[in-house]
């Protein structure tokens, strides 16, 4: 096949999954390689759509998909993903198997569906956008991986981040309604999120779509560790019922800060954001190539029989 008829195929070379995604790819004989360091993958890829390509493949994780996504979304051209990275939400959320043959077998195929995403002063995410916390938690984990692995640094960075968590004070803005927190954290996913294990931090099957919005509001440390408590063991309809967890679905929200800039996690990774922080949700704006019916009901087989 000529490069012009094959997919652009976009992967960073100094990923740890770099490798195993060259092999891949080479191996399926249907892509247009292109190797290309992380800073330059949004640019890159809006290039080939200007180019005229009508799919294009990112190969990594949930960040790397939302490179790809921010060059293609609101246009016709189709995102195809093989998922390279440590949980890859937003594959298994839209019926992608994480097996890297399967998933390109799956990314030459003619299987489109769309797909929705959050904005936030225009950045978009396709999981979820956090504010607090969780980038406290992430900048940890991700100083401490290298040295003990993803799931070691993740107990470690979730210790420090509950010893050293400090509060903030944000004004809501919910369909015109001010509401004012001193908050440890605000949460944001693109769809209904269950906090109920061990669907942790997973979308509601047939939940509702818009962006969820949880923002705790307890001061005391021990306090907030029971509402947590509450939330993974009993789920988010009880835990919401506590006066110190507001939430609500909405298509819009504003947060404004004290502060004239702040740190915004999206899909995992870090972004420094002017305030206030403008959020909206847009539904269907992307063209997801996924799984046919048959391939998403033998992945779904496998992954129930697979051992804990």
């Amino acid at each position: 096949m000529s490069n012009a008829k094959r997919i652009p195929a976009f992967f960073n070379p100094e990923s740890g999954s770099a490798e195993g995604a060259r092999d891949a790819l080479s191996a399926a004989g249907l892509f247009d390689i292109r190797e290309v360091q992380p800073g330059r993958l949004e640019e890159e890829v809006r290039k080939s759509v200007k180019e005229g390509a009508s799919r294009v493949l990112m190969s990594g994780g949930d960040g790397t998909i939302r490179c790809g996504a921010a060059a293609v979304a609101g246009t016709p051209v189709e995102l195809a993903i093989m998922p390279c990275g440590t949980l890859n939400h937003f594959a298994r959320d839209h019926g992608i198997p994480v097996d890297l043959k399967e998933a390109l077998q799956v990314a030459g195929g003619e299987s489109v569906v769309t797909a929705d995403a959050g904005y936030v002063n225009e950045h978009i995410f396709l999981n979820t956008s956090s504010i607090g916390a969780y980038v406290t938690f992430m900048r940890v984990r991700e100083r401490l991986e290298p040295r003990l692995g993803y799931r070691i640094a993740s107990l470690f960075a979730l210790l420090r981040t509950f010893f050293i968590m400090r509060t903030m004070t944000v004004e809501i803005e919910v369909e015109g309604r001010p509401m004012i927190y001193r908050t440890p954290l605000v949460f944001i996913g693109v769809g209904e999120r269950e906090l109920q294990v061990p669907t942790l931090g997973n979308r509601v099957s047939g939940g509702r779509r818009g962006l969820h919005v949880l923002v705790v509001s307890g001061r005391e440390k021990a306090r907030m560790l029971l509402l947590a408590w509450e939330a993974v063991t009993r789920g988010i309809e009880s835990a919401a019922r506590a006066p110190e967890l507001d939430s609500f679905i909405v298509d819009r929200c504003r947060i404004s800060m004290s502060r004239s800039d702040t740190t915004v996690a999206l899909d995992g990774e870090a972004v420094r954001l002017r305030t206030p922080l403008e959020y909206r949700f847009e539904k269907d704006i992307l063209r997801i190539v996924r799984a046919a019916d048959d391939l998403s009901a033998t992945q779904s087989a496998r992954e129930e029989k697979r051992p804990d």
